[in-house]
C-alpha cells in the first residue's frame, strides 16, 4: 500500500462569502497549509466527510477550511500484526472494505459511517457504535497517529506494532477534541479478525428497568454479547463469531430468564433491526440531538426525569441506550425551540448532577440563542485550558467548540 503525492489543491474562493477551502493532497501539503496559516493567523476549521459540524459549540471565526478528504490513502496493512496504517480522511466504509479480504475489520459502527465518516473525524468526535461495550471506542484501537499542530509542525505518537509504548500519547489527547488541538493526518489502527456471522436477539422492554435487568443478564452470562441497545420499547442484544458459536450463544441465551423467548434476527431482518436506530442517534433536520455518559445503573431514573420535561415542554423525546455501558442518546422533535432548549438545559443538568457528561450533537434552530452547548464545566477545565495553551496559543484551531469552557 504505498502512498502517493498528487499535487495540492489550493484553496477554493470561488464561492463567496464565505471561508476559503483547501483539501491538501499528502501529509506534506498538510502541514505547509498549516504553517502558512498560522503566518497569515487565519482560524482553521478541519472537516472529514461533514458529519459532526454540529457537535458541540459553533466556531466563532473561521477564515480557513481544512477539507481531509484528499488524504484518504491506505499506507500500509500488516496482516500477521493485525495492524493497519492509513490516512486519517480515509471513510470508515473504505477500511473495511480493504480488510475484509485478509479476514479482518475495525469493529466500529457508528451510524455516522452510512454518511462517509472519516477516521479522523471519529477520533476527533470520539464517535462510536453499539458495538461499543464489547470493543470499546476508536480511542483504544489506535496505536500510533502523525498529528500536524496549529504552527504546521508534524509530531507522530505511539508505534507500529501493538507492543509498542513509547513516547507520550497525543492521539488520546486529540480523541474527542472537535479539532482544538490540531490536525489528525494519519492513524495506525490495530484490527481484529472478521466475525463469521452475527445475529441479534429482539426482546420487549417497556421500560428503562426491564432493559436494564435483562442488559445486565447477558452481559454477566457467559455469552459475551457485542451490543445492547434499547430503543424505548425494545432491547436488541447481538451476538458475532463463528457460525457454530454464535449459533450457540443464541441457544443458550434462551436458558436465561431474563433473555428467554426473544426473537432471533439474522440477515436482513437483523440489518433492518439496527439500521432503524440509527435515527434516533443521528436525529433530522428541526431536531435535538443529546449524548450523555453516566453509570448504567442512573438509566431508570433520567428516563423517567426526560419523559417528564418533554411532557410538560410539549417536545416529543425518543431515547436510545447503550444500555450496558450506559451511554445514551436523547432526540427531541417537534414542538418549538423554546421547549427544545428548555428540556436541553434541565436535562442536562440532571445528569450532570448524577457525575455524568453530555455532548450536544445536533440543536433546532433557535436553541442556541436560549441554551448554551455545554454545561457547566467539568473539574478538568484548567488542564484542558493550559492544553490548548500550550499546543494553540493563539487559539485559531475551531475557536469557540468548547466555549464557554476555553
Amino acid at each position: 500500500m504505498a502512498d502517493e503525492s498528487p499535487a495540492v489543491v489550493r484553496p477554493d474562493t470561488r464561492t463567496a462569502p464565505g471561508p476559503a477551502r483547501v483539501r491538501p493532497a499528502s501529509l506534506a501539503d498538510a502541514a505547509d497549509v498549516l504553517g502558512r496559516a498560522a503566518v497569515d493567523r487565519q482560524t482553521l476549521l478541519f472537516t472529514g466527510a461533514g458529519t459532526k459540524l454540529s457537535w458541540g459549540g459553533r466556531p466563532t471565526r473561521t477564515d480557513l477550511v481544512v477539507e481531509t478528504a484528499g488524504l484518504d490513502r491506505p499506507i500500509s496493512h500488516a496482516p500477521g500484526d493485525w495492524t493497519v496504517t492509513v490516512q486519517a480522511g480515509m471513510p470508515l466504509t473504505r477500511l473495511q472494505e480493504l480488510l475484509a479480504p485478509e479476514g479482518q475489520w475495525l469493529p466500529l459502527d457508528p451510524p455516522a459511517a452510512l454518511a462517509g465518516a472519516t477516521l479522523g473525524g471519529l477520533l476527533a468526535t470520539n464517535d462510536s457504535g453499539p458495538r461499543l461495550p464489547a470493543f470499546g471506542g476508536l480511542g483504544g484501537l489506535v496505536i500510533g497517529a502523525t498529528l500536524i499542530l496549529a504552527d504546521g509542525s508534524v509530531v507522530r505518537t505511539g508505534g507500529g506494532v501493538i507492543k509498542n509504548v513509547a513516547g507520550y500519547d497525543l492521539a488520546k489527547l486529540f480523541t474527542g477534541s472537535l479539532g482544538v488541538f490540531g490536525l489528525l493526518a494519519e492513524l495506525t489502527l490495530r484490527v481484529h479478525p472478521l466475525p463469521q456471522v452475527s445475529a441479534t436477539l429482539d426482546l420487549p422492554a417497556a421500560d428503562a428497568e426491564q432493559a436494564l435487568a435483562a442488559a445486565r443478564a447477558a452481559l454477566h452470562s457467559p455469552l459475551e454479547p457485542v451490543a445492547a441497545e434499547w430503543n424505548g420499547s425494545r432491547l436488541l442484544v447481538r451476538f458475532h463469531g463463528t457460525v457454530a458459536g454464535t449459533a450457540t450463544r443464541v441457544r443458550l441465551a434462551d436458558a436465561i430468564p431474563r433473555l428467554a423467548g426473544g426473537r432471533v434476527l439474522d440477515g436482513a431482518d437483523e440489518h433492518a433491526a439496527w439500521a432503524r436506530l440509527a435515527p434516533l442517534v443521528t436525529g433530522e433536520e428541526g431536531d435535538t440531538v443529546l449524548r450523555a455518559a453516566t453509570r448504567p445503573a442512573h438509566l431508570p431514573e433520567l428516563a423517567r426525569v426526560l419523559g417528564d420535561i418533554a411532557a410538560s415542554n410539549g417536545v416529543k423525546a425518543e431515547l436510545c441506550s447503550s444500555v450496558a455501558v450506559g451511554v445514551h442518546t436523547v432526540r427531541l422533535r417537534g414542538g418549538d425551540a423554546v421547549g427544545h432548549a428548555a428540556c436541553l438545559t434541565t436535562w442536562r443538568d440532571a445528569v450532570l448532577a448524577r457525575g455524568g457528561t453530555v455532548t450536544l450533537r445536533r440543536r433546532r434552530e433557535g436553541v442556541e440563542s436560549r441554551a448554551g452547548a455545554w454545561g457547566q464545566a467539568p473539574s478538568t477545565a484548567p488542564l484542558l485550558r493550559a492544553l490548548k495553551r500550550r499546543f494553540d496559543p493563539e487559539d485559531r484551531c475551531a475557536p469557540g467548540r468548547f466555549a464557554p469552557w476555553f
